[in-house]
């Protein structure tokens, strides 16, 4: 008698542990005014020089997916921007400092080579020419891109000595000069120039002076003007692409001076590097996550003592340096990080957040092989269409693993919002209701709001380093056509709660919020 009832009393605590927990949460928003405010692209991707000779960990995730041998006329890769419209391109990256223009006074043209006595990333100077300038904006213009282009900062410049890292001297204007004049007689449209790559503060391998970096922008502000002097939209002035140092940045600022740099860019790579093992753990630890937050304020800050003229920038992210984790940086549990960085940013006020990388490495939106997207690709797609400008304030009170972010939604009518929450936990199911901190008695408004548009994103069979992300329960897979599939949301009466699931995002759009923030 005594076994039989252990042997029950273990069926039900097994039953009892298979079952998730749940947790009710009241997030609140507050409506009034907007707390911040980013550019109307906020979602960027990034295109990157990586050759196919560029490898980590014993890996050549680069294969014939750089700048120089991607193949543009994949139709796949077409749509996967054109479904943005439009999709905010940064092109550069690691080699951009080594980068010159066949264009000019320039007749050599070399390639990129792998070269271990190169101290930075071990790889040769290298070029690119006319003619592939030419696809290249040929596909930017098909697929309606908005294009930064990343110009060589180290041009004129030389070593201090042999076994320094510090580049001196002045930055020389002239391939750049005629790069630019060229883009211009081709009409190919550049919404922004950025200077460098890598090279504040303490730089990756290479590094120049706040005083001189901020000397340089002066340089090429005044290059912009003069050569789009008859163009009433000027390309934005941005930098320095580099990894944030307080002292830095705030001499860099001062140096360059009002109404120079207009956006102000820099790097996080927090997760660590790509090869480790804790990878997977930091990506679901909140507590780690909000390490960053330090530095999106501490930007803002430099940039309302220093820069008010300007705009703070993630010019680069891609969670784990070099060329990310694999089995991590390409499947749903990039999300995590990814996902909470957008909406971590956007409170601080930052304009753009570009995600490193379009296509390529291992943390690319795009599969480097297949093309198809990768799951943190539809997170930001569901970002871009549904989260707009303005920047509400949203809190609340449970658990640290349930992240909150709200915006005014895209084309907000009646004070529309929308909210994303992650569910970084395993095990607890968060029970939301969403309330405005307006409104004392929210069931006696609700009932004539019209539905709640809501769209979960779930890993396939729960395994949060699954490739296949799932829409409301449904596989996000390409249509026979190779085209992107419709991101159809499911249709909830707005009196229930959101039922956030274990390891999974939401993004909820709640027409007729009466926001006032959003109603303008």
């Amino acid at each position: 008698m005594g076994s039989c009832m252990k042997a029950f009393a273990l069926f039900v605590f097994l039953s009892l542990a298979g079952l998730s927990l749940s947790e009710r949460v009241q997030v609140k928003v507050r409506s009034v005014t907007s707390i911040a405010e980013t550019d109307n692209n906020y979602i960027c991707a990034t295109m990157d020089y990586g050759p196919s000779t560029m490898c980590n960990y014993g890996q050549c995730p680069w294969r014939k997916v750089g700048i120089l041998e991607l193949d543009l006329k994949n139709k796949i890769l077409a749509n996967a921007i054109k479904a943005f419209n439009p999709l905010r391109l940064r092109v550069g990256g690691s080699l951009e400092d080594q980068t010159v223009y066949k264009v000019g006074l320039v007749t050599k043209c070399p390639h990129f080579k792998h070269n271990m006595n190169v101290r930075r990333f071990g790889m040769s100077n290298g070029c690119i020419n006319m003619e592939r300038w030419d696809q290249l904006n040929h596909f930017f213009n098909e697929t309606g891109a908005k294009v930064t282009f990343g110009l060589n900062a180290l041009r004129g410049k030389k070593l201090e000595n042999k076994n320094s890292t510090l580049w001196v001297g002045n930055w020389n204007k002239l391939n750049a000069q005629e790069f630019m004049k060229y883009t211009i007689s081709k009409g190919y449209k550049i919404d922004s120039y950025e200077l460098g790559n890598e090279l504040s503060a303490s730089g990756v391998f290479a590094r120049v002076n706040a005083g001189q970096y901020g000397k340089d922008m002066i340089i090429l502000s005044n290059l912009v003007k003069k050569l789009y002097a008859n163009f009433s939209d000027q390309p934005k002035i941005i930098g320095p692409g580099g990894f944030y140092d307080k002292e830095w940045f705030n001499e860099f600022l001062r140096v360059s001076g009002p109404g120079i740099v207009d956006g102000l860019t820099h790097h996080i790579y927090n997760l660590g590097a790509g090869d480790d093992p804790k990878l997977i753990k930091r990506v679901q630890d909140p507590f780690y996550l909000d390490e960053i937050a330090q530095t999106f304020k501490d930007i803002s800050e430099s940039i309302k003592r220093y820069g008010p003229w300007s705009g703070a920038w993630v010019g680069e992210s891609g969670g784990a340096y070099h060329s990310g984790g694999r089995n991590v940086s390409d499947t749903f549990a990039d999300g995590f990080w990814y996902l909470d960085q957008l909406g971590m940013a956007s409170t601080f006020d930052h304009k753009v957040y570009c995600r490193q990388v379009l296509i390529g490495g291992n943390y690319g939106l795009l599969n480097t092989t297949t093309f198809a997207p990768n799951p943190d690709y539809y997170g930001a797609l569901l970002w871009h269409r549904l989260m707009g400008p303005r920047v509400l304030q949203a809190s609340h009170d449970g658990s640290p693993y349930l992240r909150s972010y709200a915006h005014c939604s895209k084309d907000s009518e009646r004070g529309d919002i929308t909210v994303l929450l992650i569910n970084l936990s395993n095990s607890t199911t968060f029970v939301v209701n969403t309330v405005n901190d307006l409104n004392l008695y929210p069931s006696e408004h609700t009932e004539s709001f019209p539905p709640r548009e809501e769209y979960h994103l779930t890993p396939e069979g729960g395994n949060i380093q699954s490739q296949v992300v799932l829409l409301n329960d449904t596989p996000l897979k390409l249509t026979k056509t190779m085209e992107i599939p419709n991101l159809n949301p499911a249709l909830v009466s707005p009196l229930e709660p959101i039922k956030v699931a274990p390891h999974s995002f939401v993004f909820a759009v709640l027409r007729g919020f009466g926001a006032p923030a959003c109603s303008s």
